[in-house]
């Protein structure tokens, strides 16, 4: 890989202040609005999804709920590059919140696991657009100096999420109405309208008339395929065929590198493919981290059939991680210099530590319950501190060392290479906890081999992003210019 490099650092923090003042602050809810609906409907499907297959069955398809959600939001993070240059900020965003709202509608009426998977997938297109756009707004709508607030503001929408999501979804699964959490959503999404409506720009500032984007159709195309052939391998019997989808998975994915190199129009910016530079490594380390906590979607299974909690009580459990990774942003973001080093160094290793603490607390009791749950939402609330340490630092980074000319194509590619490794997350974890036991023998045996494995398995995850933050990732950092693989 050749490249020549010109320096380019952070640029300098501005205050909360500034970010809550004036205009600035109707921006930000109309940025940030999105991304909190999107988080909140997280949070309460992983509150009902327990209550969803006990009425409607499909426990084997458990984990496609989260793939097909994510691998849909990843093909509309790439289509937000489209849309947002085509139709503007506006348009594009309350496009995105009806898709969002009819897929919510899909899934409060699901009267089967096929009807509720579609919903998901819909629901997950308007989401990875709206996901995209709150990044992507991010660099349009405020001075450079706001952009680590404004992404830690982002990131701190999952903090609203643990509060929001697991009452509404916990609330309802305990009444026996798991469906009025989705119809929940859908006064929410008319309020951020009417807000992005009045708030959000017609056109993106400065690119009136620019000529129209390209869709890099055989990238995406080849991302969806190795998210979901990486999925469909929970779905055969035998371990070799397992490892032989996960295997043609992964290749997928990689030739999607070789070929996104070499393309005229690209899927990622120039650099993001290369893991052993600092602008890839801090792309790796996105996957990595996210990886790491897609274990979330089995706790509130885990928690009910080993611990016996509640919905509510395990939604909120649950929803720790989440509220680690939010508290932990909020916290970072003013950070600068050698102190934003440090949190990129050492937050991987919290995460680590995190599920390290679960593989050991979730699959047998060995306290009272009340230290039991106590253990248990500080290893979750852990994992997501670690995640959330260094992740406006992280994405400040990509903001400011995109290349010149790709700086939109860097913005929607955070979304996309997050909800790539989502996808793979999620759909490696449903690999592991059926291979584990989950569906068979089932029931306690099952849930406690299948938790045992899966902490264990994807500890791995932010040990390797904390080898490539060490290396790589913190430090100074240069801004690529010219050709790099």
């Amino acid at each position: 890989m050749s490249s020549s490099f010109t320096a380019a650092l952070p640029p300098p923090t501005a205050s909360w202040a500034e970010l809550f003042s004036g205009r600035n602050a109707w921006r930000a809810v109309a940025v940030t609005g999105g991304v909190a609906l999107h988080a909140v409907n997280v949070h309460i499907v992983t509150t009902v999804l327990p209550s969803v297959v006990r009425e409607i069955g499909g426990v084997e398809w458990y984990a496609w709920n989260t793939t097909l959600f994510v691998a849909a939001s990843i093909l509309g993070a790439t289509l937000s590059v489209r849309l947002l240059q085509q139709f503007g900020p506006r348009r594009s965003y309350l496009a995105a919140l009806a898709v969002f709202v009819l897929g919510s509608i899909g899934c409060a009426t699901a009267p089967d696991m096929a009807w509720m998977l579609a919903g998901r997938t819909v629901q997950g297109l308007g989401g990875g657009v709206l996901a995209a756009l709150g990044y992507a707004l991010i660099r349009l709508m405020f001075e450079a100096r706001l952009w680590p607030r404004a992404v830690a503001l982002v990131s701190g929408m999952w903090g609203v999420a643990t509060l929001c999501g697991p009452a509404v979804g916990g609330v309802f699964a305990e009444l026996g109405h798991w469906r009025w959490a989705f119809w929940a959503l859908l006064p929410v999404a008319l309020g951020q309208a009417l807000i992005a409506g009045l708030q959000l720009p017609a056109r993106s500032p400065g690119e009136t008339g620019a000529p129209r984007v390209a869709l890099p159709i055989g990238q995406i195309l080849l991302l969806i395929a190795s998210a979901l052939s990486v999925a469909t391998a929970s779905l055969f019997d035998t371990l070799y065929a397992q490892l032989g989808m996960v295997l043609f998975g992964l290749t997928l994915g990689l030739a999607l590198v070789r070929i996104d190199r070499r393309a005229k129009v690209r899927l990622l910016p120039t650099g993001a493919c290369a893991p052993f530079t600092a602008f890839g490594a801090i792309y790796a380390s996105v996957a990595l981290l996210l990886i790491g906590t897609d274990t979330e979607i089995f706790v509130p299974y885990f928690l009910q059939t080993l611990h016996g909690h509640s919905p509510l009580a395990a939604g909120y459990l649950t929803a720790a991680m989440a509220g680690g990774w939010s508290a932990a942003s909020l916290l970072s973001a003013g950070r600068s210099g050698p102190q934003a080093d440090r949190m990129l160094r050492f937050g991987p290793l919290v995460s680590l530590a995190g599920l390290i603490g679960l593989m050991l607390l979730v699959p047998v009791a060995r306290w009272a319950p009340a230290a039991q749950a106590v253990g248990m939402a500080l290893a979750l609330g852990a994992t997501g501190f670690g995640v959330g340490m260094g992740w406006p630092h992280l994405l400040t980074r990509v903001l400011t060392l995109a290349p010149r000319g790709e700086e939109n194509l860097a913005s929607a590619s955070i979304t996309t290479v997050q909800l790539y490794g989502m996808a793979i997350g999620a759909a490696v974890a449903g690999l592991v906890a059926n291979a584990a036991g989950l569906t068979t023998p089932g029931g306690s045996a099952g849930a406690q081999s299948a938790a045992g494995w899966l902490f264990g398995s994807f500890a791995l995850a932010p040990a390797l992003a904390a080898l490539l933050a060490w290396r790589f990732v913190a430090g100074p950092t240069v801004r690529p210019a010219g050709s790099a693989g």
